[in-house]
């Protein structure tokens, strides 16, 4: 019986060190589907962060970016039925009518109106209504990895990119928190640029979760206490997403890792349209109509539709 309750009250008290903040967007919204629905996001935000970590974590100072911006946007499905939930990344170079903004990168929303543009972006551009928003920072996601004493990743091909502060070479290897950061956001050392990397941060974040459930974190105390407690005070929700809804999510990342999920990227037809604000990612807009409209639909996803990986 204390082991149980120890188990209970752990989640439940870093769920009380999440930060919640206003995501809803105004007027007329999409309606909810039968399944679930969320924006997964990872910030360049270093809040928190000392000048030493910023240091560390190869960040550069909040100064070198106008307002804070969006390394990844995933779009998580949960379905209602027997489907497969579904990790759908959103690349950040997209470029996409932001209410208010005419068209401009999917990144820019959040960097011109938080986390609740971004709401309304996504959900405008994809007709799919939000049912929740969690959102990590580069802090946050360093103490995450460390919290597991680092996480296994197969590195396909060499990564030597100062940007991101890293230089890995091939093969399956345990990054620790810096160089986990580094390798989800970088994409100068990556031939396939926003798209690969999209590609690695849905892998490494299944990763994470592939590790966070294996008994040798579940079942020893301190580590379970201490990835719970770093996830929670890592974490920014939308003040409607509820503890149950982080779990769906974590849920949907550990299906992914075991194979019961899909790892797609938005269908795209071309990675570097030129455009008034720099190199986008233009969308296919039919193969992205249809994805979406299964989703909104709660259609079991089957089929990685072109331009998906995973």
């Amino acid at each position: 019986m204390a082991w149980l309750a120890f188990m209970v009250w752990v989640p439940v008290n870093a769920w009380s060190a999440v930060q919640q903040i206003d995501v809803s967007p105004g007027g007329a919204r999409p309606t909810a589907s039968t399944g679930y629905d969320y924006v997964l996001v990872g910030s360049d935000s270093r809040e928190g962060l000392t000048a030493e970590q910023q240091k560390q974590l190869n960040t550069g100072s909040a100064t070198d970016v106008l307002g804070k911006r969006t390394d990844s946007i995933i779009l998580v499905h949960v379905p209602s039925g027997d489907g497969k939930p579904a990790l759908i990344s959103l690349p950040r170079d997209s470029y996409v009518p932001v209410p208010g903004h005419g068209h401009n990168k999917i990144n820019a929303a959040y960097a011109l109106g938080g986390p609740k543009l971004l709401v309304e972006t996504i959900e405008g551009v994809t007709g799919v209504r939000v049912d929740g928003y969690v959102e990590i920072g580069f802090g946050g996601f360093s103490s995450v990895v460390d919290s597991l004493d680092g996480v296994d990743i197969c590195v396909k091909r060499a990564m030597d990119d100062p940007r991101a502060g890293i230089n890995l070479k091939p093969g399956c290897q345990t990054l620790n928190g810096p160089k986990a950061l580094g390798y989800v956001r970088a994409r100068y050392s990556d031939p396939l640029g926003d798209i690969g990397r999209v590609q690695r941060q849905r892998q490494f974040l299944s990763a994470i979760m592939h590790k966070a459930l294996t008994p040798s974190t579940v079942l020893v105390p301190w580590r379970y206490y201490g990835f719970s407690t770093a996830a929670g005070a890592g974490l920014t929700v939308g003040k409607d997403t509820s503890l149950r809804d982080v779990v769906r999510v974590l849920q949907a990342l550990g299906s992914v890792s075991d194979g019961q999920g899909l790892s797609l990227t938005v269908p795209v037809s071309n990675p570097a349209l030129p455009t008034h604000v720099g190199s986008a990612v233009k969308w296919d807009s039919q193969k992205a109509s249809e994805l979406f409209k299964a989703i909104k639909n709660d259609e079991p996803l089957t089929i990685a539709p072109a331009g998906s990986s995973g």
